[in-house]
């Protein structure tokens, strides 16, 4: 299967968004742009749905996964794309279960999920979970809990960065968790 149908990638990390990619067969015509930004507010990647797909049919909507371009530590800051691979695909992989899950609402309930978004910290912390559900659920699981545990113990990251996303997403125990059952529940 050609994971880079309907893709613009740039090439630094095309290797890794495409083992992030086959992960997920369903988004193979999907149309996902991943774009490096000078600087991503209290973030370092972002999807969300292309605002003129919003307007409209469905089945039409395209996505951007906006990416940091520069990883930015206390003291310091690197290229993005000079982070191991494992912790690329775990972080890719999430914004991916991002956009499953969007692809299963309607362009109206889009809106709402953005409004809802900025302004409740308990619909950020479900829709985080649901994001990570369909990563762990098509096999990602293991890189997930790579990129939370590179984040949480990473020494020069801010100390507010790794503070809030202990408070707003799941954190590597439960994913291993996660994974732990889906094992359990296979034949």
């Amino acid at each position: 299967m050609n994971w880079a149908n309907n893709k613009i990638i740039p090439s630094v990390i095309e290797q890794d968004v495409l083992t992030a990619l086959s992960f997920y067969p369903e988004l193979n015509q999907t149309p996902i742009r991943f774009v490096f930004k000078p600087r991503i507010r209290s973030s370092v990647m972002q999807a969300q749905p292309v605002f003129e797909s919003l307007l409209g049919n469905r089945q039409r909507r395209a996505y951007q996964i906006n990416i940091s371009s520069l990883f930015t530590l206390t003291h310091t800051a690197i290229p993005i794309h000079q982070l191991p691979s494992e912790i690329m695909i775990g972080w890719i992989g999430h914004e991916l279960g991002h956009i499953m899950d969007y692809e299963r609402r309607s362009n109206w309930n889009l809106v709402r999920f953005g409004v809802s978004y900025v302004f409740s910290t308990e619909y950020v912390r479900k829709v985080e979970r649901i994001a990570d559900t369909f990563a762990v659920e098509r096999g990602l699981g293991p890189y997930l809990v790579a990129t939370k545990r590179f984040i949480l113990n990473h020494a020069e990251l801010p100390q507010a960065y790794k503070d809030k996303i202990a408070r707003l997403y799941v954190s590597p125990e439960e994913i291993v968790e996660q994974v732990r059952k889906l094992e359990q529940a296979e034949p």
